[in-house]
């Protein structure tokens, strides 16, 4: 079937020559198509310049991006292509030494612009894969991608979950379950990472059961955490606060306001057989205004304080305000970690705002790393948006 045509605006082209992936509703001058019809949401479209040069494929949408790239090439989408896809995705995590990883067997293995598929995200949890489809086109091949993740993956493949109901549901206003659309025996719902076990529950847990972004990160927290007294703020299922008692911390306090995410850090307490630990259900602002414990090693973690850009100003005092607290409180010689996962709230505005929050608190304060997303979040080098995750670990005196 011939695809529907979109005709961009004169130099509105620049970006998809750059192989940006995302193409703006604003961009669009016309609408090519055999029926007279505009594409549907969801459909793959051609798109080419003002002067019918092809520039890319894509999948349509009614929202602001009005069109997900996924290829830069004129070809047929079809099971062999999804199958190259998930492959040379599944290349890079083998080149990483994460798909056949005695101690850790958890990991991303399809992060959207990251590895060229805008819209779909898939998490590997030891034998089962989780799809995240964020666009209705992405949405209506899932079966291409659940036929490609068992070419690619074989016998070491559980079970496919798709886990898209959410987002789809905000696009269509339609009643979509999650499910299995694969399942040949029974998920292991223990996973490891560096040796650490952690519950994985895709079902009912936040994004696709487990913040898989902040492995790396975990594992660095452990260089600071002997003999120390911690403070893990936001801890969701208590990665941080695990890493930080293995590597033989003199306690660890972990603060969500979440009962359930509560419950899950003490389950992952006790199935890694450790102590010294305590939670507490309660708000993290809240705590540090009553807080009168001297706490070497303080984490901030907190979800994304802006999701679009009319809540970035918000987002930035958030951040300042949260910071400022922890620098104030902490122990002389102690050591901050503090992250933003805001994608609008980029590298130098954070590090500008932990700058101002630093400079308020009066105290000395130096930088011993800057920190991002693994390796297996990759970023696009044309889609910059794509590094989210970012961090510093600060020395305070």
């Amino acid at each position: 079937m011939e695809l529907k045509t979109i005709v961009l605006s004169r130099r509105k082209e620049s970006s998809l020559e750059r192989k940006h992936p995302w193409v703006f509703s604003g961009a669009i001058n016309r609408i090519i198509s055999d029926t007279g019809e505009a594409p549907e949401n969801g459909e793959l479209v051609e798109v080419v310049d003002i002067n019918n040069n092809f520039l890319a494929l894509g999948y349509f949408s009614e929202g602001t991006i009005a069109i997900r790239i996924i290829s830069f090439k004129k070809e047929t989408i079809n099971q062999e292509f999804w199958n190259k896809t998930i492959q040379s995705a599944y290349n890079l995590r083998e080149n990483l030494g994460l798909t056949d990883n005695t101690s850790t067997n958890i990991y991303r293995l399809m992060h959207a612009e990251g590895d060229g598929i805008s819209g779909l995200v898939i998490d590997f949890y030891n034998g089962t894969a989780i799809i995240q489809a964020h666009s209705i086109g992405i949405y209506n091949i899932i079966d291409n991608i659940s036929i490609a993740l068992q070419h690619v993956y074989g016998k070491q493949l559980i079970a496919i979950y798709n886990k898209s109901a959410e987002s789809i549901a905000k696009q269509t206003n339609e009643e979509i379950e999650n499910d299995y659309i694969y399942k040949k025996g029974d998920p292991n719902l223990i996973g490891l990472e560096y040796d650490n076990q952690f519950n994985l529950d895709w079902i009912n847990g936040q994004k696709t059961g487990f913040f898989l972004d902040q492995r790396e990160n975990r594992k660095l927290i452990a260089d600071y955490s002997k003999g120390k007294k911690i403070l893990n703020t936001f801890c969701y299922s208590g990665g941080f606060s695990v890493y930080a008692l293995k590597a033989g911390a003199k306690e660890v306090h972990s603060i969500d306001s979440s009962q359930k995410a509560i419950d899950l850090v003490d389950e992952n307490i006790k199935l890694n057989g450790l102590k010294n630990h305590e939670s507490f259900t309660t708000d993290t602002l809240d705590y540090l205004k009553k807080n009168t414990i001297d706490y070497d090693v303080i984490i901030l973690d907190p979800p994304a304080y802006a999701k679009n850009k009319k809540a970035k100003h918000n987002a930035i005092q958030g951040y300042k305000r949260l910071n400022l607290m922890a620098l104030k409180q902490i122990k002389p010689g102690g050591i901050l970690f503090t992250f933003s996962c805001s994608q609008i709230i980029n590298r130098k505005l954070f590090y500008d705002t932990i700058t101002a929050a630093a400079i308020e608190s009066g105290r000395k304060i130096r930088v011993l790393h800057h920190l991002s997303q693994p390796a297996d979040h990759p970023v696009n080098i044309y889609h910059p948006e794509g590094e989210y995750l970012k961090g510093l670990v600060l020395y305070v005196e």
